[in-house]
């Protein structure tokens, strides 16, 4: 390749699209180069998208036809013993009207291939079925462009944005990413089952065109730390279960086996009755939170996304904190370009306004999370047992006392979780978002 570009983007996912659609609307020549035969084969996510980021990318997104699922109305969150559940959901007027399309499901393959076009039209050149193999460098180390697995060899630019995700064998090549622990990453699994709209709607409780997230936490995950999740699509529903990959290790878990334990479960299985498996994916989640963010940018290079551990574990946020971190990156490269330095210094803008924005704020404030999961498994095992069993001792009527009832319940949550071990969870669960 002799063409030289202002900007070459490793990675067609939200990130590098976000920042390739910022650069190319101000005429800045940038090409993104994605592994996959096109924008969206080797992505994988749970469905959501926020509405507020991606309209700050391509405003009007509605009218230019963004392949939407379902605008989400309902959040719901189900605690899970083996036999029973515990839930919690909340739904809004607004989210049906002026807040409409808040968040919303979509599925990976359409989406990046829509988001991919409207880069396109904005000027950016998508290169698919490309693996970057490593960065091109000068004397002085300073990254000047990358290395293809293409025949026609490499290409130049004046900075590179590495947006190719939490597994890319390229972030550890450069040294630029220290190697993923397992401790810090999460394996997922997703199944996309297919039920009639109709069916959905019925079973949902929602009217065409809107929809519910169900985030399921305890004992789905078969003691491990880990999260399921049931999002609704138009004619299907996305059932997913994760797991710290270290617990996998320990464990001897298969994820599959995982996902179809979860699929028999008395909550569960209702919702996705008489439903066909469409698509059977697996991804890996970068869950280390805030200690884990690398380097962000050096001598002609930045990290954006997934590619550099953002994402945000206890809400399940990623693909907003993806768009963000890549349109800041966008916006520094702008700077740059215009300044024509692309040193370390000269790229330090984008750390600034990471940590000025809600993206590392909110990482920072739950840095302590990810080790409060993996030192309390009771949050997995022994803790919705007891809930469950507690719940279910109270709604039972047989004739029996309710001071009595409420005295068993007690002794089943003693049971199994002893009082100050509950205390001492519920104090470093305090500390560890606060």
């Amino acid at each position: 390749m002799d063409e030289t570009f202002d900007v070459a983007i490793v990675g067609a996912g939200p990130a590098g699209i976000t920042a390739a659609c910022v650069l190319a609307d101000q005429g800045v020549k940038v090409v993104v180069f994605e592994r996959g035969e096109y924008p969206g084969a080797k992505n994988m996510f749970g469905g959501v998208l926020y509405g507020r980021c991606l309209g700050q990318i391509i405003p009007g997104y509605i009218e230019k036809n963004c392949p939407i699922e379902r605008n989400i109305v309902e959040s719901r969150l189900s605690y899970l013993s083996e036999d029973g559940g515990l839930s919690l959901a909340y739904r809004d007027r607004a989210f049906f009207e002026e807040r409409r399309n808040n968040a919303f499901t979509v599925g990976r393959a359409k989406f990046d291939r829509w988001f991919a076009d409207q880069a396109r039209a904005k000027g950016a050149v998508i290169v698919c079925a490309t693996v970057v193999t490593d960065l091109l460098r000068d004397d002085a180390g300073r990254v000047t462009g990358v290395k293809t697995d293409r025949a026609d060899g490499d290409l130049r630019a004046k900075v590179v944005l590495l947006a190719d995700g939490v597994n890319s064998p390229l972030a550890a090549l450069t040294g630029f990413r220290p190697e993923i622990r397992p401790e810090n990453v999460a394996l997922a699994v997703k199944e996309l089952i297919e039920l009639p709209e109709e069916v959905i709607d019925e079973r949902f409780g929602v009217s065409p065109g809107n929809g519910v997230t169900c985030e399921i936490l305890g004992n789905a995950t078969l003691g491990m730390n880990g999260v399921a999740f049931l999002y609704t699509n138009r004619r299907s529903v996305s059932l997913g279960i994760g797991a710290n990959l270290a617990d996998f290790a320990t464990q001897k878990v298969r994820p599959y086996e995982m996902l179809e334990n979860l699929k028999t479960h008395p909550v569960i299985a209702p919702l996705i009755k008489d439903g066909k498996p469409k698509e059977y994916l697996a991804h890996w989640l970068p869950e280390g939170g805030f200690d884990t963010v690398p380097r962000l940018c050096g001598e002609g290079f930045l990290i954006a996304g997934d590619s550099a551990m953002m994402f945000n574990a206890p809400h399940r946020e990623g693909s907003n904190l993806a768009m963000t971190s890549g349109r800041l990156a966008a916006e520094t490269i702008l700077e740059a370009i215009e300044r024509n330095d692309f040193s370390s210094s000269g790229l330090q803008g984008y750390a600034k306004r990471l940590h000025d924005s809600y993206v590392l704020k909110d990482l920072k404030k739950y840095r302590r999370f990810p080790s409060f999961l993996e030192t309390h498994k009771e949050l997995f095992t022994s803790l919705p047992r007891a809930a469950c069993a507690a719940a279910r001792d109270m709604l039972t009527v047989d004739g029996v006392p309710k001071k009595v009832r409420q005295s068993e319940a007690w002794k089943a949550i003693r049971g199994q979780v002893p009082p100050l071990r509950l205390l001492r969870l519920v104090w470093d669960a305090w500390r560890s978002v606060r």
